[in-house]
């Protein structure tokens, strides 16, 4: 196809839209046969792979919040809006004072071009997730408690493409695409000049997955250290795969990085179960094998665990479409403890022993912020859910939290959320980065 050389202004290849057209339109006979429901849970439905030429194409195309529209809250809950007016929110940070911090962020490209991945970033823009990365660090601030900010000031900028943050002492660490630096920080400040020095640097350049989350131990020695893969299944090599699909732990003392477990396609959201003191992540499983496969999970961090990527998913169900196989690897993947449904896209994770504000009833589990499927017919994702915890292991059926990001035809998506966090009151925080606002969400009066 000699016209997928051709560029027009702006670097839109012409081909690629028309490829992408023909994959929508190719992809609309493709449906799932199983509820989400039957990918979640700690024994997931896994029917057999659905093997296509072309993936599902499924698009909620982004129309924002108007006035006085918000979320669906699920009975018994309140949704307000924090703070509104952001650009891209995408990841947050509750700092000991009780200042929130907002990673505005978005991908920060490729230098590395093929032709799916101009097909990938062609369909990124169509759901809102295309445009330039703001690259800053927003600071908002409830200056008289009563549940919005009124304060929004920008902390840091001229970052690329932040996501991860933590303060270890007087050092706030940001994990950026391509490294995790640190900047000086003293409680109450507002905007930081200081240069940043890096810590570490972290694969980058490809950038299929850009996001890296970071999350202190809890005795401030360790970074954790979330890095996703390349590709959807290694199809461009195992060698820009080097250094990915993992979590890393930095040594801040020694400045050592090494990998902590490994196989997981793209892990995203962290945090400390309380009860047990274990780790935590929310991880993105692979795309293309059919609307039911292959849920996306959260599951307990074992050190040196392997969690199957590329080579299988779900524990040691094979996908033969990576070669050459390695069932040796194949025979060590762990199995995820608790299944999210197929490409909900579940970012976000956050534990709600602290939430005070929620329902005593949601205040023993797991928030998790499900960004939403563009991949899935019908759509699965698009809303917050809650997870029950008993000792230290989930324990029933997901509930939902927020609802209403998708318009009822499912044609259009209001917002999609993302990192989630508990702030120093016992609110729960949302980041929407298509609706451009942090939402906030108690118990109702």
């Amino acid at each position: 196809m000699g016209s997928r050389s051709i560029w027009v202004a702006g670097g839109v290849l012409v081909a690629c839209a028309a490829l992408a057209g023909s994959v929508v339109q190719y992809s609309r006979t493709e449906r799932a046969n199983l509820a989400v429901e039957q990918g979640m849970g700690p024994n997931p439905v896994l029917p057999d792979p659905a093997g296509r030429p072309l993936p599902t194409v499924n698009i909620a195309r982004p129309v924002g919040w108007k006035q006085g529209e918000h979320p669906t809250p699920a009975a018994g809950l309140d949704v307000t809006a924090f703070a509104a007016g952001l650009d891209h929110p995408r990841w947050l940070y509750v700092l000991p004072n009780g200042d929130v911090l907002v990673a505005q962020s978005n991908s920060p490209g490729t230098d590395i071009q093929t032709f799916k991945n101009r097909i990938a970033r062609f369909v990124m823009g169509a759901v809102g997730a295309g445009a330039p990365s703001p690259n800053r660090i927003m600071l908002l601030r409830d200056e008289d408690g009563k549940g919005a900010a009124t304060l929004q000031t920008v902390l840091l900028d001229h970052l690329d493409s932040p996501f991860g943050m933590a303060l270890v002492g007087n050092d706030l660490y940001v994990a950026n695409a391509n490294a995790i630096v640190k900047f000086p920080y003293h409680d109450g400040d507002t905007h930081i000049t200081a240069p940043p020095v890096k810590v570490a640097d972290l694969p980058a350049g490809y950038n299929h997955h850009w996001t890296k989350n970071i999350l202190a131990s809890p005795d401030g020695r360790f970074l954790y250290v979330t890095v996703g893969s390349n590709s959807n299944v290694a199809e461009n090599g195992m060698a820009v795969e080097e250094g990915r699909a993992r979590i890393d732990r930095l040594d801040l003392q020694t400045g050592k990085l090494e990998p902590y477990a490994t196989g997981l396609r793209n892990p995203n959201g962290m945090g400390w179960e309380p009860q047990t003191g274990a780790l935590w992540v929310a991880v993105n499983e692979r795309d293309e094998i059919g609307s039911d496969l292959v849920p996306d999970y959260m599951t307990s961090v074992h050190e040196g665990g392997f969690y199957g990527w590329p080579y299988s998913y779900y524990g040691q169900h094979v996908d033969v479409r990576v070669q050459p196989p390695r069932p040796d690897l194949v025979a060590t993947a762990l199995v995820p403890d608790y299944a999210l449904g197929p490409h909900t896209a579940s970012l976000g994770l956050t534990f709600t022993n602290t939430a005070k504000l929620l329902p005593e009833a949601m205040q023993q589990g797991a928030i998790v912020g499900q960004h939403g499927s563009w991949n899935r017919r019908p759509k699965s994702g698009y809303r917050v859910i809650y997870v029950p915890f008993a000792a230290g292991k989930p324990d029933g059926a997901a509930q939902d939290v927020l609802t209403g990001f998708l318009t009822p035809d499912e044609d259009h998506v209001h917002g999609r959320p993302v990192g989630v966090a508990v702030d120093q009151n016992g609110a729960l925080l949302v980041a929407d980065d298509v609706g451009n606002t942090v939402w906030r969400v108690t118990q109702a009066r």
